[in-house]
């Protein structure tokens, strides 16, 4: 017998769980992309936008999803047989570096594998041992949504300082703004992107460029930058369609006005409070059903986890089993094990991910979390007893 019929509940790191404000908003017929109550809603976007970061600086909007920010913001701070220094942290960090190297780049990369952040002493280490300062750009990735690190965005800043070093630091917040802390000027990031998908509780299609006055003096150097991920025009549009690059994405407008609405009510402090609490909880739960079992959180330490994305190892065949009882049965579906792959399972079965970010509250978690003790109890997975309840303890004392 199948429990699942009713409202699903996608708990995959992004696309997140679309607020109701969000949808409603959304449903409506096409506006007018000329004049009108469009062209002066998207002005207001701007500003919220850049509370969200955290920064002063630009914000532009893109039609596309997070690997076309990559693209754009690479555009416009580097040229073809310009050098790029990538910190890889899990999947995505390499997907940035693939996107470099398909615009000419020569991509210098630190792989620090899968279960563990960035050491910021290499990073020095490379940029130091850079006389010539061929290296434009250091870029990585604040969360890893497939290994579920967090990255110390201001330690790597410092790095780059102590080495005396140009280059612009990059971040990758896809996976982590609007979860996770993330101050981008406090920290001294030059440039972070993020997509609408993620914290920002809209469907995927918008991707956001953030640049300061640094990047945007490197792009002032320039030879030449494609027409349409060009930034200029879009922080600094003459003609509404030029925040675009063309035809506004109407729809996810108004989506993105309700999202940002929402997030002013609650507030960035109390959003990335939000957050850490219900990451803590899911954690408490997996640390009492990995007690007597093979499950265990792919990042050790909790100081180093995001608090937007949690990747957990339960071993093939398990991993996959759980995440189609709890899918077919209970109508949760888990993210799969993104780019983990291990030599006794190629294809990173064993692993899932239960994504917490953006629209999620204590009931949504502790009903995931019961979902998920379930299926280990239907399935024969062994595993500690009381995982929902330490969840619960959790979010009691909050």
């Amino acid at each position: 017998m199948s429990l699942a019929h009713g409202r699903p509940y996608l708990a995959i790191p992004g696309p997140s769980v679309m607020p109701d404000a969000v949808l409603r908003a959304m449903h409506r017929a096409s506006p007018n992309i000329y004049e009108g109550e469009l062209v002066e809603m998207v002005r207001g976007l701007v500003p919220d936008l850049k509370y969200v970061a955290q920064t002063e600086g630009h914000a532009t909007i893109y039609t596309t999803n997070g690997h076309g920010a990559w693209e754009a913001s690479l555009s416009n701070v580097a040229s073809e047989g310009d050098t790029v220094l990538v910190a890889a942290t899990g999947r995505f960090g390499h997907g940035w570096a693939d996107v470099a190297t398909g615009l000419g780049l020569e991509v210098q990369l630190i792989d620090f594998g899968r279960k563990s952040p960035l050491d910021p002493a290499r990073v020095e280490e490379a940029l130091t041992a850079d006389k010539a300062h061929r290296i434009k750009a250091v870029l990585m990735s604040h969360v890893d949504t497939a290994t579920s690190v967090r990255n110390d965005v201001a330690a790597v800043r410092a790095a780059i300082d102590a080495a005396g070093h140009p280059a612009l630091l990059m971040a990758d917040c896809i996976a982590s703004m609007g979860c996770d802390r993330f101050l981008m000027d406090e920290w001294g990031a030059d440039v972070a992107v993020t997509g609408s998908q993620k914290g920002l509780m809209v469907p995927p299609g918008m991707s956001f460029v953030f640049f300061n006055d640094r990047a945007a003096a490197r792009r002032a150097e320039m030879k030449r930058v494609s027409r349409y991920w060009d930034w200029v025009p879009r922080a600094e549009p003459e003609f509404f369609y030029q925040y675009f690059g063309g035809t506004a994405p109407t729809h996810h407008l108004y989506g993105l006005r309700a999202s940002l609405d929402m997030i002013r009510a609650e507030g960035m402090e109390a959003i990335w409070s939000r957050h850490a609490t219900l990451a803590r909880a899911i954690w408490a739960a997996a640390d009492v059903w990995g007690a007597e079992g093979p499950l265990e959180m792919n990042i050790a330490d909790p100081a180093q986890r995001s608090h937007a994305v949690t990747a957990l190892r339960l071993g093939a065949p398990y991993g996959a089993q759980l995440r189609e009882w709890t899918d077919k049965r209970a109508g949760v579906t888990l993210g799969i094990g993104l780019g983990m792959s291990e030599p006794e399972d190629p294809m990173g079965t064993g692993f899932f991910r239960i994504g917490h970010m953006g629209h999620v509250n204590a009931h949504m978690v502790l009903g995931l979390l019961g979902v998920v003790e379930a299926g280990l109890k239907s399935l024969g997975i062994p595993h500690g007893r009381g995982g929902v309840a330490a969840a619960a303890e959790v979010i009691g004392a909050a």
